[in-house]
């Protein structure tokens, strides 16, 4: 009996592992993409809009705009930084820069992040973890170039970051602004 719950839980575990890999889907390209659709009712394309630029000049204030921000859509370059090691000696592994593009119309809006490329990290004569330079891959061609273990790691991690972004994204396009309240000013020579 116990053997058995082992084994379906290794097979459950297994299977949570490789969730955030199928996230990622190929495009008409062969690359990988990761695309989203939401409806937001009652909020217009410019509210939505200027609502995506605050997100992006706020929560990823290093994102290169490729599309003047006076356009309806936001086309932008960012990157973000791949771990590995136990949680004490955890040290940057690499990045995976990636191309940004979101459109919004009346009440939705959709976005997709594709573009993914990875630059693995080495440690520099300071002790300091830097890009290697001319290592950059494509992370459709990953698999020939790294072991699938890492390729696997790589792709879960990207596939995981996707997934937040896209529900951080949600989140911060329905909040309304709250408006500053202003402060009572209180008269201690009138009574």
């Amino acid at each position: 009996m116990n053997r058995n719950l082992i084994i379906l839980l290794l097979i459950f575990l297994s299977k949570l592992s490789n969730a955030q890999q199928e996230l990622l889907s190929f495009d008409e390209h062969n690359k990988y993409i990761y695309y989203g659709v939401n409806e937001m009712q009652g909020l217009s394309a410019d509210t939505l809009h200027n609502r995506g630029l605050l997100f992006l000049k706020t929560l990823f204030p290093r994102v290169v705009f490729k599309s003047p921000l006076k356009n309806i859509n936001i086309l932008c370059d960012g990157k973000f930084l791949t771990y590995s090691g136990s949680s004490v000696f955890k040290h940057e592994q690499g990045e995976v820069n990636y191309s940004l593009n979101i459109e919004f119309k009346d009440e939705k809006y959709r976005f997709w992040l594709t573009n993914f490329t990875y630059i693995p990290y080495e440690r520099d004569r300071y002790g300091n973890f830097v890009p290697k330079l001319g290592k950059e891959m494509a992370l459709e061609s990953i698999n020939n170039e790294l072991s699938k273990k890492e390729s696997d790691a790589y792709l879960n991690e990207t596939g995981l970051f996707c997934k937040q972004f896209a529900e951080r994204l949600k989140i911060y396009l329905l909040n309304i602004p709250k408006k500053e309240e202003k402060l009572k000013k209180i008269v201690t020579d009138k009574w």
